[in-house]
């Protein structure tokens, strides 16, 4: 199959000596083909696994954060009431006082403690899985795991009702079990696109499979808080986990490992695609363990990680409450101004994708640099609007706009650090994500934990709160700019040296 007329093909020339880079000479004719510089994007398979990879992430997202949102209707009122009477907050946002239209839904008395156990649940299954989930991926490859990870994750989902109903340690078990079904996906799907994605074509690929996570929780957000409003809490979870058990037999059926395997596939988009990625994937069947935990590059990546979900987690879990306790917005204000800050997070990821590859591609830019670059900017940005976001007391519209801005200027670091696996070591990048988002896990588990006690519905202590999460973040830039790498590792392939992208 040849491409179209007017397709500029490339044909490589080997030079005369041993291991030369050769040149490139050009044909406009289509009935001379070695392979195609470019080849169509729309309908390819390759954007196809993209956009079906961004509804799966999509779905992870609400499936993780949609209990966050149950949880407060779940609760007896009397039982999560706060007990400080003094506490320095602003004033009422809202006179209206909204009463749910449907109170049917099961009631628990658990206490603060308890419902902090449940919400960490996920995370311990979470870490658990997330470097096997690599090694296994570069194994078998990713689609089964990943699959198999928002199915398993979905289909527990739909037990959360039942499960919370036989007892809250029941409920602790399947919200654990849920963590260990998603934690392998982030790594299969680095490992899927070492196989898929051309090097230039990267930050856009994976910005788009991966920006479904943040559109996600703007969606789960409010549709959660509508759902239980109208209807009743357990349909949260029906709702979400029926989804995602479809999305998984879409995704068996048009996704492949590799495009070798591809049913689809044009023969063009495979050439290019697999001519892309020849000297930069592995043939060795080992794992080089020691000189991956030896690289100074991975752990970069591994610092920068840390910083950033230490943020993004502690605002996850607790901006609705700072929303409601603080700001004093009432529940439907809540819900759709604590989705905001992620769908500007969305758009983010999405436009800097795009502009990080044009930068590469067009503007030859080297990879380092755009990685660094992307970081920085994604990671010191907002540090300065979260301290900033502290100052402002209780003008609402400051407040909501520096805490939006902080979380979409964070979209970046998805084209900075967050692909960078894929950069330094493609046959691997699975495993090195596994073991990355491990340390990025951490974050989840203790950084709400370590803010809730510090805040006790007070302005003030909510400034010691931001400027913890600005100073990690910009420890966390420093780092990665000082000792982040753009190119493949020795190591990463054999039979070739360092690699320049």
């Amino acid at each position: 199959m040849y491409p179209k007329l007017g397709y500029v093909c490339v044909c490589r020339v080997s030079g005369s000596k041993k291991g030369s880079k050769g040149d490139w000479v050009r044909f406009l004719s289509p009935s001379i083909y070695c392979g195609a510089l470019q080849v169509p994007t729309c309908c390819s398979a390759r954007y196809n696994l993209a956009l079906l990879a961004f509804f799966g992430f999509f779905l992870l997202y609400a499936l993780r954060v949609n209990l966050s949102v149950a949880l407060v209707d779940m609760v007896e009122r009397n039982t999560s009431l706060a007990k400080n009477a003094t506490s320095n907050v602003c004033p009422e946002h809202s006179s209206t006082i909204n009463v749910p239209h449907n109170t049917s839904g099961k009631k628990y008395s658990w206490d603060a403690d308890t419902q902090g156990w449940i919400l960490g649940s996920f995370f311990y299954g979470y870490i658990i899985t997330q470097i096997p989930g690599g090694y296994l991926a570069s194994r078998i490859g990713g689609k089964l795991l990943l699959g198999f990870g928002i199915f398993g994750t979905s289909v527990f989902t739909l037990l959360t009702p039942l499960a919370a109903n036989l007892g809250v340690g029941y409920l602790i078990a399947v919200r654990a079990l849920e963590g260990l079904g998603e934690g392998v996906t982030f790594p299969a799907m680095h490992s899927m696109w070492s196989s898929w994605a051309p090097p230039l074509e990267r930050s856009k690929l994976l910005s788009i499979s991966y920006a479904g996570a943040q559109l996600g929780t703007v969606v789960s957000l409010p549709l959660s808080g509508l759902i239980c409003y109208y209807m009743n809490w357990i349909y949260v979870f029906y709702i979400f986990g029926a989804l995602g058990v479809l999305w998984f037999f879409f995704w068996m059926w048009f996704v492949s490992d590799t495009p070798e395997t591809h049913w689809s596939i044009s023969h063009a988009e495979r050439d290019y695609i697999l001519s892309s990625l020849k000297d930069q994937l592995s043939t060795q069947k080992s794992v080089p363990w020691r000189r991956i935990l030896e690289s100074l590059p991975l752990w970069a990546i591994v610092v920068a990680h840390f910083s950033y979900n230490w943020t993004f987690y502690t605002l996850l879990t607790l901006l609705p409450t700072y929303m409601k306790e603080i700001l004093r917005f009432d529940a439907q204000e809540n819900g759709f101004l604590s989705a905001l800050p992620y769908f500007g997070c969305w758009l983010c990821i999405i436009l800097s994708g795009q502009i990080a590859d044009h930068l590469r591609e067009k503007q030859n830019l080297s990879t380092v640099f755009v990685r660094k670059s992307f970081t920085l900017i994604g990671m010191i940005g907002p540090a300065v609007f979260l301290v900033a976001a502290g100052f402002i007391g209780c003008n609402y519209e400051l407040a909501v706009a520096f805490v939006t801005v902080s979380t979409t200027l964070g979209g970046f670091c998805t084209s900075g650090y967050g692909i960078n696996h894929l950069d330094i070591a493609p046959s691997y990048a699975g495993i090195l994500l596994g073991i990355t988002n491990s340390f990025a896990t951490i974050p989840g588990m203790v950084g709400p934990v370590i803010a809730k006690n510090l805040t006790h519905n007070n302005t003030g202590e909510w400034q010691t709160v931001f400027y913890i999460a600005a100073s990690i973040n910009l420890f966390g830039a420093i780092f990665f700019a000082l000792f982040g790498s753009g190119e493949v590792q020795d190591w990463a392939v054999s039979g070739y040296h360092l690699h320049r992208n």
